[in-house]
């Protein structure tokens, strides 16, 4: 066995690890836990439900990032021994080992070093998605609902809560639009990039066989923020419809008027909301996400930026952002950074971290 040296691919993980350890700044990091352990540890905290859940989710949050900053320490430090011991036995078993632990220490570092580009003043806050079906019919209907398991699935393999708001079925497949939320460290600064029109190209499996369909659908990211950072909405502003809930076809699933659709009379923005058991609940929800939308609208009005954030999206041609071809070749492209990769099934499936990261990376380029 030829003898393994990764001592110069070590020094350049270190000096990189060195790096990332310096902006995210490990001793505010653990200075934040020790502040959110004492107020979880507080007797009375549940009494405030809402409360309670911030802080508990911010302390898992943090909790989470340092112990990823921490294992990647001892990782490295492993990494060095496991090399050491398959020289010395000529082991060829533990050199395959280091050379896949060398590799999985390089995409983690790498996921951490994109993240350290997560500065915007939203960044750090869950993430509001909402998917729209565009141009296309029951197929872009269809799509729609693939992106939505898309996100969902990228949501449950990352080990992040995803939060279904609501969601509209189309009569024959698919949705007309689904919004959900996803409490991740940086979920928004990470998601953002997602915001556009995707493009689906395919054989139909509705229409006449062998036919190929191109079909549209819109996502929609927008933080949600504090409810210090909220703005005020006068009631006159504000239509409120009940509804009942409902699944696909129609189907009744709730016997009560729980279901709530806010309209914002003087911008027309609609939010729906159905995924709480009582009215009250689903209003309140409905009315946070409202609110984050209007303080967006409100921070590119003065900026006189229109995709700052959600931008205006129109699922349709010559809007779109990123193709997912299914026929007559198989390639998902993003056409800003150019990424691609020659497995849409794959990608269907949540493998989204590469799309994400090259979209990061060519957000900051374009801002600087």
């Amino acid at each position: 066995m030829d003898e393994l040296d990764f001592s110069v691919e070590i020094a350049a993980l270190r000096s990189t690890f060195d790096d990332i350890r310096s902006v995210v700044g490990v001793e505010r990091l653990e200075a934040e836990i020790a502040d959110l352990s004492e107020q979880a540890g507080v007797p009375d905290l549940w009494d405030d439900t809402d409360k309670a859940q911030k802080v508990t989710s911010d302390l898992s949050h943090r909790q989470a990032e340092l112990a990823k900053i921490v294992s990647i320490a001892s990782r490295l430090d492993d990494l060095e021994i496991m090399v050491e011991l398959a020289n010395d036995e000529s082991d060829v078993a533990a050199a395959d080992e280091a050379k896949a632990e060398l590799k999985a220490i390089e995409k983690v570092l790498g996921d951490l070093e994109v993240q350290t580009l997560l500065d915007g003043e939203y960044d750090a806050r869950p993430a509001v998605i909402t998917i729209r079906a565009g141009a296309g019919g029951v197929d872009a209907a269809d799509f729609a609902d693939m992106l939505f398991r898309m996100y969902l699935r990228w949501a449950e393999k990352h080990g992040y809560s995803a939060t279904v708001m609501d969601t509209s079925y189309a009569e024959e497949a698919g949705i007309k639009s689904a919004t959900f939320e996803i409490d991740a460290p940086y979920a928004f600064g990470t998601l953002g990039v997602e915001a556009g029109t995707h493009r689906l190209v395919r054989v139909s499996p509705f229409g006449a066989a062998g036919k190929r369909q191109t079909s549209f659908a819109a996502v929609e990211v927008i933080p949600l923020l504090e409810e210090a950072a909220v703005i005020d909405i006068p009631e006159g502003d504000i239509r409120v419809d009940v509804f009942r809930s409902s699944g696909p076809g129609g189907q009744s699933v709730n016997t009560t008027d729980s279901a709530v659709r806010l309209t914002h009379i003087p911008t027309g923005t609609v939010v729906s909301m159905q995924n709480e058991k009582s009215q009250i609940q689903n209003r309140a929800a409905a009315m946070r996400v409202l609110q984050s939308r209007l303080l967006i609208l409100q921070k590119e009005q003065e900026a006189a930026t229109k995709k700052e954030f959600a931008g205006v999206i129109t699922a349709s041609w010559g809007d779109q952002m990123r193709s997912y071809v299914l026929a007559p070749y198989q390639m998902v492209k993003d056409l800003r950074t150019e990424y691609e990769e020659g497995n849409p099934s794959k990608v269907f499936d949540g493998d989204l971290d590469g799309f994400i990261n090259a979209g990061i990376k060519w957000r900051k380029r374009d801002k600087d």
